[in-house]
Formats: C-alpha cells, sequence, structure tokens
C-alpha cells in the first residue's frame, strides 16, 4: 500500500550524517572565531604576528641556534649566543651553595623525597589511599628527615651549619617550612577572628593586621639585625631560624585573610544543620564548615603559597644565598664578563617550574572537588 501521490512507504532511505565542514570545527573554527572574526581582530592578530616575529626568531637564535653549552669556563663562550657554560659551570654552586661536596648527597636524598611524594600528587591514575599517605609522610616524617640529613651532628653525619646552606636547596627548605606551618597558623588565626570571645578576636586581629602592615625585607631587617638586641647574653638564634619566623609569621596573616575569606561565604544554613546535629563548635567547624570554606578558598590559597616561594629572594639582604642570590654572587665574577642575562634567565626557569607546578595542581584540585557551584 503506497501513500496518495508518493512512493511506497518501504522505499524510504534516511540519509546517513555527513560530517561536518572544515571550516565549523577544529583549529580553523578557533581561528575564524578568535583571530579573524572582526576587522579590529585581523589587525590585532596581524600585529601580533608581526611582534612574534619580531621576538621569537631571534630569541631562538640567541638561546639555542648560537649559543655555547660546552666548556668550563668564558673562553669557550666564541659565538654572539648565549652563554649557558657559564650555568654549567655553576650549576652545582645555584643548587647546594657552599654545602660541602663529601656531603652533597644528603641533599640529593631531600630532593629525591620530594619528588617521590610530589610526583604522584600530579599523576591522575595513582591511588587515592597513596595519595593520603604521602602527603602524609610530606607533612610529619619528611621536615625531620630533612632536618636531621641537612644539619647532621647525629648518627655519625657531620654537622653542617646552615650558614653554608644556599642554592635551590635554601629556597626550597624556606619555602617548604613557610607553606607546611603558614597554612595552620592562618587557619587558626582565621577562626580566632571569627571567634565570639572579644580577648581571643583581638589577639587575632593585632597579630593579622600588624603583620599584613608591615613590608616582609623589613621583618626580615628586624629579625636578623634587632631581635638579637633584646635577646639575653648569650643567647642567640640561627639565622635561618629567625628567617624561617619571620616568614612563617608573615605568611600566616596573609593565609588568615584568604582562609576568612572563605568562613565568610559559608551560608548561615551550613552552621544551623550542624547545630541541629548536634555538633560542638569544633567538630561543626572540622567536618562541615572548614572543608568548605578551604575548597572555596584553593585559588587564594596557591596564589599565596606562590608569592611565598618568590618572596624567599629577599633572605639575599640578610646574607642567606637562595637561587637568585647564588647567581648574583657568580654574576660578578670578573672572569666571566657579561653573564647576568644567563643566570637571570636560569633563575626564572627555575621558579617558573615550581610556580607553574602549584598552579597546575591547585587546578587539578579544583576539578577533583568540584561540586556544581561553579558558575
Amino acid at each position: 500500500m503506497t501513500p496518495t501521490g508518493g512512493a511506497p512507504a518501504d522505499s524510504f532511505r534516511p540519509i546517513p550524517p555527513r560530517p561536518p565542514p572544515s571550516s565549523a570545527v577544529g583549529p580553523v573554527r578557533w581561528v575564524r572565531e578568535n583571530l579573524v572574526s572582526s576587522p579590529l581582530n585581523v589587525l590585532l592578530t596581524a600585529i601580533g604576528l608581526y611582534l612574534i616575529w619580531l621576538i621569537v626568531p631571534p630569541l631562538i637564535d640567541w638561546a639555542l641556534v648560537s649559543a655555547d653549552f660546552f666548556g668550563s669556563s668564558s673562553d669557550d663562550c666564541t659565538s654572539d649566543g648565549a652563554c649557558w657554560v657559564f650555568v654549567g659551570a655553576r650549576f652545582q654552586f645555584f643548587i647546594y651553595g657552599f654545602y660541602p661536596d663529601p656531603e652533597r648527597w644528603r641533599v640529593n636524598i631531600m630532593f629525591l623525597m620530594l619528588a617521590a611524594f610530589l610526583v604522584p600528587q600530579f599523576l591522575p591514575g595513582t591511588p587515592a589511599v597513596v595519595r593520603k599517605w604521602l602527603g602524609i609522610f610530606g607533612l610529619t616524617l619528611y621536615p625531620l628527615i630533612t632536618a636531621v640529613l641537612l644539619l647532621g651532628g647525629v648518627f655519625g653525619l657531620p654537622a653542617v651549619e646552615t650558614g653554608k646552606w644556599g642554592g635551590l636547596m635554601l629556597t626550597l627548605v624556606l619555602s617548604y617550612v613557610g607553606i607546611v606551618a603558614a597554612l595552620p597558623i592562618g587557619i587558626l588565626l582565621a577562626l580566632g577572628r571569627r571567634s565570639h570571645m572579644p580577648i581571643i578576636r583581638t589577639i587575632c586581629v593585632m597579630f593579622i593586621e600588624l603583620w599584613r602592615g608591615v613590608p616582609l625585607i623589613s621583618v626580615l631587617f628586624m629579625a636578623s639585625v634587632m631581635l638579637p638586641l633584646f635577646l639575653p647574653e648569650g643567647v642567640n638564634f640561627d639565622k635561618l631560624l629567625r628567617a624561617l619566623i619571620g616568614i612563617v609569621m608573615f605568611q600566616s596573616a596573609y593565609m588568615a585573610e584568604v582562609i576568612r575569606g572563605g568562613l565568610q561565604g559559608i551560608p548561615k544554613g551550613q552552621y544551623e544543620a550542624a547545630a541541629a546535629l548536634g555538633l560542638g563548635y569544633w567538630r561543626a567547624t572540622g567536618l562541615i564548615i572548614l572543608p568548605q570554606a578551604l575548597k572555596m578558598v584553593i585559588p587564594g590559597i596557591v596564589n599565596t603559597f606562590i608569592a611565598l616561594f618568590k618572596d624567599t629572594t629577599l633572605v639575599l639582604i640578610i646574607g642567606l644565598f637562595d637561587i637568585l642570590g647564588a647567581v648574583q654572587a657568580s654574576i660578578v665574577d670578573p672572569a666571566w664578563g657579561r653573564v647576568a642575562v644567563e643566570g637571570y634567565v636560569f633563575a626564572a626557569f627555575c621558579f617558573w617550574v615550581f610556580c607553574f607546578g602549584m598552579s597546575q595542581y591547585s587546578q587539578g584540585l579544583e576539578r577533583k572537588l568540584h561540586t556544581g557551584h561553579k558558575r
């Protein structure tokens, strides 16, 4: 049976789906929508390409094509490109500072342990239980083991003064201790500032405003120069310890304000729900309020960590040579000539690697903890 004035019903064959035109998908679509979608975008794209043509080829030629990579002195830098020979010759100093050569294996163990519990955190296939125990190790045993290794004086290890620490090793020690200590102190200060007890709230407010009101360079200077003047005769703290205390106190004040912003963003209903369940203050805060607040301010927390990592370069003013200080001390050597650019590029690359890693980890953590509140 056929419809009136039409073909038989069983003769209908649907047309198979066809792929979209190449101009509507893939890179072509992205270029059309983002680079040449309007006359203004076309003009901006042309200017951008021209600037890239002016900057990138000479930069590649200087850094790679015409650069010198092998040698041991400035005499081996014979081309017009970068003298990476300088970085190679001073690499040990940039990493270890003045740490004694026979004992540098202790620093290498520190680096290996740091990589052992940090790298799996970035790998998506790592089981959650493994990440948990590696994180606990990094927050508890790792600082103790590192302190024993680097300081020595026990288990037959020769003692090494902190004045000989330097380079990337010192940068990591300062930043790691600052990060691990500033977060819990900041949490306590944020909770104290929101406390209903006037004395606790006043103390926390005064602490936060005091440390936020002075620059870190002043804090380090006071900790290194002025603090010993107020100590009893014969009592003295290690210079590195004074710098660590100053950095932790300074960054914990900023961390407190970041976390307080997350606490203020929690709806009042969450507090009421916790009270309805019969939870006390500390259980409600630890199980309901604080996890939500920390999740909301992950970008702010990581931003504070990155700022702390970069602020460690200020310890140069109190005589501690972090990686930037080691570079600055090396480029003034008259035996090398003009190698400042190469040294600063190497230091900037080291800082970028760690800061970019923290940024990527925070973004991955945000995606993992996403619960549908993102707008």
